[in-house]
């Protein structure tokens, strides 16, 4: 598919929907009482969000990527987007392995029997962006060959044009501040998966973090054969983390993985604060120990990223604020980390942050794997909410610069956890990591007082030796003066 069938098509899935909503939204103000009701608009979302599907599966690539990032969204999607594209998780059909081995060649100038004593022509995974290949060495060790789709750079720039265009027509309809850094942010990720070389990179840097946990795994990169689209490393065995006959069939318990997986998961975000942005079950697979133990070896961290300052500091007061049930510090805590628009209504979202917050301290959830979203959303819900109150508080959020990762992360890693082990209380689990967190953030927080205080009593110092030092000086001149003779300057003379 050319660049330019690739847009048209792309453009007629967005403007489709485009048209549903104007139509829908031409009834709603002709007929209020009829269109513009709860159950209509659901339904309309449903149909768009199916559309929006079905035309991602057609256009492959950097469409498969966004709709699995916007399935994770939540947070500022309707709920039927979220469900529909769900399904786009899942692995995708894999290329032709001819323009595989055109990737292959561009790097290397060799095809892959050529360097490889075997190479397998048939992928054993494929994702939206490249797919990887069992090879072995002349030493026999077993590799996994990762590979990028060709053309895949042209194709994001108009894809990522395309979805810049899409985003805008989106802007009028939720109308959230700042909803532009989904696409700056959804570039950036496609930017470092497209480059493996910063793959390799971070692998490196995440397997030197857990250098003291031998039951964490990371592949080994083969930098020889390893470029910015090309990838060589160990082949890394184990059961898929989802499989659970598989898991019993190693004699693991599946909460001792989930366990163990949300350890790890929680110590890249609080601890190390660099974790993995796409931890999906394909990228992770599971091995028994020699002492019986759950092993987690961990793949594909083209988009690990760092936790940003203000994002740790916004999370450190919201913890502290659960914790002590003070919403003042929620809503310090969400302001923090960037998601009050300074030119929305700040009144109206604080009141509705502490609203939320005291139904969300009611809740009471025992199985996570059976959690009825649509009765955690009744309860949530402000029933006395008017539709222009809504407008006008979406209107007061904005979408924090790397909080497209957090969230990403988060929300897959829970719905995992979920999958694995439903009854398994994962904050629980990972309470020692966020205690650590918090203690390392208040040290950090109280020596960042000092320091200021420190500063500050050092320019008093300073300020009060220049004024003695101008006392002392004006004193002089006073004392020169008084022992001056008249006459003695031109000033005196002049006066007489």
């Amino acid at each position: 598919m050319t660049a330019a069938i690739r847009l048209i098509r792309a453009l007629r899935v967005f403007a489709v929907i485009f048209l549903s909503y104007l139509w829908q939204m031409s009834w709603a103000r002709l007929w209020p009482k009829r269109y513009d009701r709860s159950a209509t608009w659901k339904k309309v979302n449903r149909r768009n969000a199916r559309r929006m599907y079905n035309g991602f599966v057609r256009l492959r690539g950097v469409y498969i990527k966004l709709g699995q990032i916007l399935s994770v969204m939540g947070t500022f999607l309707p709920r039927e987007y979220t469900e529909e594209l769900e399904g786009l998780q899942d692995d995708v059909p894999p290329q032709p392995y001819k323009k595989i081995k055109a990737t292959f060649v561009k790097s290397f100038g060799k095809e892959p029997h050529e360097v490889f004593t075997t190479f397998n022509e048939e992928p054993i995974a494929a994702a939206s962006l490249g797919q990887v290949h069992e090879a072995r060495n002349a030493a026999g060790d077993r590799l996994a060959v990762k590979i990028l789709y060709p053309n895949v750079a042209t194709i994001i720039k108009v894809d990522l044009k395309v979805l810049g265009w899409a985003l805008a027509v989106y802007k009028n309809f939720v109308p959230i501040q700042q909803i532009s850094r989904v696409h700056d942010q959804l570039a950036d990720m496609l930017q470092r998966e497209t480059d493996l070389a910063n793959e390799a990179k971070m692998i490196d840097r995440m397997t030197a973090n857990f250098a003291t946990d031998a039951d964490v795994l990371f592949p080994k990169v083969y930098l020889q054969w390893s470029s910015p689209t090309v990838m060589t490393m160990t082949f890394m065995d184990g059961v898929k983390i989802t499989k659970k006959d598989a898991l019993r069939k190693l004699e693991l318990d599946p909460y001792d993985v989930a366990t163990k997986l949300t350890k790890v998961f929680y110590k890249q975000l609080f601890i190390d604060r660099f974790f993995h942005a796409d931890p999906h079950p394909g990228n992770f697979f599971v091995q028994k120990g020699p002492e019986g133990q759950v092993r987690i070896v961990v793949l594909d961290l083209g988009s690990a990223t760092e936790l940003n300052d203000h994002l740790a500091d916004g999370m450190f007061d919201i913890l502290q604020g659960l914790m002590t049930r003070k919403d003042d510090l929620v809503v310090q805590g969400i302001n923090t980390m960037g998601f009050v628009d300074p030119r929305g209504d700040r009144e109206l979202l604080e009141r509705t942050v502490r609203k939320y917050f005291e139904k969300l301290l009611n809740l009471n959830i025992t199985d996570f794997g059976k959690i009825d979203t649509a009765a955690a959303a009744q309860q949530l819900a402000d029933p006395d909410m008017k539709r222009e109150e809504l407008r006008e508080l979406m209107k007061s959020i904005a979408y924090p610069e790397g909080w497209f990762y957090v969230e990403r992360a988060a929300v897959i890693m829970f719905g995992l956890q979920a999958t694995i082990a439903p009854k398994m209380n994962g904050i629980q689990v990972g309470f020692p990591y966020i205690t650590q967190f918090i203690m390392e953030r208040n040290a950090k927080r109280l020596a960042d007082a000092a320091a200021a205080a420190k500063i500050e009593a050092t320019g008093r110092l300073s300020l009060s030796a220049i004024k003695e030092a101008a006392a002392a000086d004006a004193a002089s001149t006073t004392t020169s003066e008084a022992g001056a003779k008249p006459g003695d300057t031109k000033e005196e003379a002049l006066l007489n």
